[in-house]
C-alpha cells in the first residue's frame, strides 16, 4: 500500500503542479469546448489522454522506446499549439465536430507520456511490482485530470450562466489565452 501511496502522489503531482502547466494548459485545452453538462465526454477525453501517456509510458519503463527528452518537451507545447487552433476552428459543438478530441487526447498523451518517462522509468526500473506503481501513477493522474477538467467545466457554466457569454466566445477566449501561453513554450523549447 506504501508503494500504491508514493506512486498515485507522483502521478497527482505530475498533474497538480506549477511544474505541471504544459499539461495543465492541455488538459484546458481539451475541455474548454465542452459544457458542465458534457461531463461524462470529458471524463472519456481525459481517459483517452491517459491510456496515450501509459502507453508511453510503459513502453519507456521496459525499455522499448527511447527519444530525446530535448525533442518531447518541444513537442508537448506543440501538442497544446495545436489543440488550442483546432478550438478556434469549432463553430458547431455536434458530436460528430467533437470527436476529433478523441484522437487528439489519445495520440497526445502519447507525447505527454514520453516527457515524464524519461525522469520516472529509472524509480519504476527498479520495482519489483511494476504493474501496480503503473497502475498507481496512472490513477494518480486521472483522479488530477478530473479535478481539473471538473474546474474548467465549473467555471465555464458559472461564465455561461451568470455572465451571459455565449460558448463559442468563451471557446475562442480560453483556447486563445492557452495558445498564447503554449507558443511562449514552444519558443522557449525549440531544441538547438
Amino acid at each position: 500500500m506504501k508503494d500504491f501511496s508514493f506512486y498515485f502522489g507522483l502521478g497527482w503531482h505530475h498533474i497538480i503542479s506549477w511544474n505541471a502547466l504544459d499539461h495543465i494548459l492541455f488538459i484546458i485545452a481539451l475541455a474548454a469546448i465542452y459544457t458542465l453538462q458534457e461531463w461524462k465526454k470529458v471524463l472519456i477525453l481525459v481517459t483517452a489522454f491517459t491510456v496515450g501517456h501509459s502507453i508511453t509510458l510503459a513502453l519507456t519503463v521496459f525499455d522499448i522506446i527511447r527519444f530525446s527528452n530535448e525533442w518531447v518537451e518541444f513537442l508537448i507545447p506543440c501538442t497544446i499549439v495545436i489543440t488550442s487552433i483546432t478550438n478556434l476552428f469549432q463553430h458547431r459543438f455536434t458530436n460528430k465536430s467533437l470527436r476529433l478530441n478523441y484522437y487528439l487526447a489519445l495520440f497526445f498523451g502519447l507525447i505527454h507520456g514520453m516527457g515524464f518517462a524519461n525522469s520516472i522509468r529509472f524509480i519504476l526500473a527498479k520495482d519489483q511490482q511494476i504493474g501496480v506503481s503503473l497502475s498507481a501513477f496512472n490513477i494518480g493522474l486521472e483522479v488530477g485530470q478530473i479535478i481539473v477538467v471538473m474546474i474548467i467545466l465549473s467555471i465555464a457554466y458559472t461564465i455561461f450562466t451568470v455572465i451571459k457569454v455565449n460558448r463559442r466566445e468563451w471557446v475562442l477566449f480560453l483556447s486563445s489565452m492557452v495558445l498564447a501561453l503554449a507558443l511562449e513554450m514552444t519558443i522557449a523549447r525549440f531544441p538547438n
